[in-house]
């Protein structure tokens, strides 16, 4: 299926391209989520007519996510969990459980905007990226512990590499 973009999209393009994808993920993720429009002549037409008013929007919201991601720069959390001797976890820490922490902490993010390629699964210090816009992504350190004392051994560590 041919659509435009209304927006940029990782991996497929920047805003106003045409772009060909697979006809189940343009209906059930992109059309949904007001990403993309049919690439029919009248949809071409319309969004002429509004590409000014999305590019303004878009730039919008990229100024609002470069000062998310400014203020979340050097963001630490740390997250204590039960874990063996061998420091594997009993359970993992999820997407859910680092945009939780990060919420507590006072920033406004969804748990959809953090991006881990696989759970954690053990103790130790990650780096997570959060993706806040298409353009625009912070990376923010996630402690996993046992205990407080320990969290702060394993940040010294980290540091220290």
């Amino acid at each position: 299926m041919e659509v435009i973009l209304l927006e940029h999209v990782e991996k497929l393009g920047k805003m106003g391209d045409k772009v060909t994808v697979k006809n189940g993920y343009a209906r059930n993720y992109l059309l949904p989520q007001n990403k993309v429009l049919r690439a029919t002549e009248a949809n071409v037409a319309y969004f002429e007519k509004q590409k000014a008013e999305l590019e303004a929007r878009n730039q919008t919201l990229f100024d609002e996510a470069s000062k998310k991601a400014e203020a979340l720069k050097g963001f630490k959390t740390v997250l204590i969990r039960q874990a063996a001797e061998t420091g594997q976890l009993y359970g993992s820490v999820t997407i859910r459980d680092i945009a939780v922490a990060v919420k507590e902490a006072g920033f406004d993010v969804e748990r959809r905007l953090v991006y881990l390629e696989k759970p954690i699964k053990d103790l130790g210090v990650y780096q997570v990226k959060i993706n806040l816009h298409p353009e625009v992504s912070q990376t923010i350190l996630v402690n996993v512990a046992r205990t407080v004392d320990e969290a702060k051994k394993q940040e010294k560590a980290f540091s220290q590499e």
